[in-house]
């Protein structure tokens, strides 16, 4: 699925990604895969994950997909949203795997300085997977942010917030949704050829 061309880096969410986590796994399965690092995890502060994101793309010049999962897909918003032209020139794609709705009644406070949510789209394809039971962002919240970033978007049935706790330690179908975003990043790239 990868290649020498492409990079993927890991984006976690609040918590990060624990060694059993799909995010994890991705990460030891993909080559030229990184994944953000020196953040406080518990205790998330949405402009040193903005400036962690930013360091990571401008510290490698080649092409990166983002793979973000709960309020990494948030994080990735926020930079997108204020990350100079030629930095965002360096994203391909980002797959953005159940999107935590900051803005939600009840969301924990730890995400509270995430919100709000950007709502402009985002300047690179983009595919959203959220679930029809998920108590970080209900279905229909994850459609309209995958309408408002201009993403593609599925939903999948009964399954939770994708992580450890609604059984995707490996998520080996999370890899179509992969495949399919960088099938279209290629057509997108043959098109401008």
């Amino acid at each position: 699925m990868g290649s020498e061309s492409i990079r993927y880096l890991i984006v976690p969410g609040w918590q990060g990604s624990a060694d059993d986590h799909w995010q994890s796994h991705w990460q030891r399965s993909l080559p030229n895969t990184q994944r953000l690092e020196r953040l406080d995890w518990l205790a998330p502060n949405r402009d040193a994950w903005c400036a962690e994101l930013q360091r990571q793309v401008a510290a490698d010049p080649r092409p990166v997909i983002l793979v973000a999962h709960s309020l990494g897909c948030i994080t990735v918003a926020h930079w997108a949203a204020q990350a100079p032209a030629h930095l965002l020139q360096r994203v391909s794609g980002a797959l953005l795997v159940a999107p935590a709705d900051v803005e939600r009644p009840g969301c924990p406070l730890a995400l509270q300085g995430f919100a709000p949510i950007p709502d402009q789209p985002l300047p690179f394809p983009c595919q959203v997977v959220g679930s029809d039971n998920d108590a970080a962002a209900s279905a229909a919240r994850a459609l309209q942010l995958a309408r408002q970033w201009q993403a593609e978007a599925a939903i999948l049935s009964g399954a939770g917030h994708i992580n450890v706790k609604s059984g995707h330690q490996r998520w080996e179908q999370g890899f179509s949704y992969l495949y399919r975003l960088q099938s279209r990043i290629e057509s997108q790239a043959r098109r401008r050829a």
